[in-house]
């Protein structure tokens, strides 16, 4: 059975790490905040994760059947819809999510 200065010193390396494992990306990144390749990331990189998902959630379609796909052209619809009038990502996807779920739910 470790006694208790073991189990402290445990619990302090435990607390050292997690606190560095946060604050370190902070320390690393500040310095670039005014590069202007992490300008050019800021403002490209979410469309093309945002692509990336798209492809990766349509990549099965083929093997839906006609139904399915037209839950799944509506429930796309829905998304970019709402994403070009709100611009808010996550409402966009949420929404499109639920949209094709209740669809292939009720409707298979």
């Amino acid at each position: 059975m470790p006694d208790n200065g073991h189990i402290a010193l445990l619990v302090a390396v435990s607390a050292a790490v997690t606190w560095a494992l946060r604050v370190v990306p902070f320390a690393v990144l500040a310095p670039m905040r005014d590069s202007a390749v992490v300008r050019y990331l800021s403002v490209h990189m979410p469309v093309g994760v945002m692509v990336m998902l798209a492809l990766y959630t349509l990549r099965g379609a083929p093997e839906h059947t006609g139904r399915q796909l037209i839950w799944l052209a509506v429930a796309v619809s829905v998304t970019v819809g709402l994403h070009l009038w709100r611009r808010h990502a996550l409402a966009s996807i949420l929404a499109g999510t639920a949209v094709y779920v209740v669809l292939m739910s009720l409707c298979g």
